[in-house]
């Protein structure tokens, strides 16, 4: 069994994260590993909230150059987790409006 400390990563903070966390939708980055109830499952126990939907997609790795050395990012799986209606709002996100 997996942990949710194992599953969630860290919160993805963006604008557009930040704008999507007021209809109570939060951006996580997650292990590659992680299927949709077990990112659902993790959410719920870490936060205490209840999850209707979650989506997730592999962000590709991105060509990058430093000076003359040339290399890619690594990819990595984000994970947009919505909450039910009635559910409350994540803390963690509210200050970071």
């Amino acid at each position: 069994m997996k942990l949710p400390q194992d599953i969630l990563l860290s919160p993805v903070i963006t604008e557009a994260s930040m704008d999507m966390s007021e209809s109570k939708r939060y951006v996580f980055r997650v292990h590659t590993d992680a299927n949709k109830p077990e990112i659902a499952n993790a959410v719920e126990k870490q936060f205490g909230v209840k999850v209707k939907d979650v989506n997730t997609m592999i962000m590709k790795r991105k060509p990058k150059r430093v000076r003359y050395v040339a290399g890619y990012t690594s990819e990595w799986k984000k994970a947009i987790v919505t909450l039910t209606e009635d559910s409350k709002t994540i803390e963690f996100f509210e200050g970071m409006r």
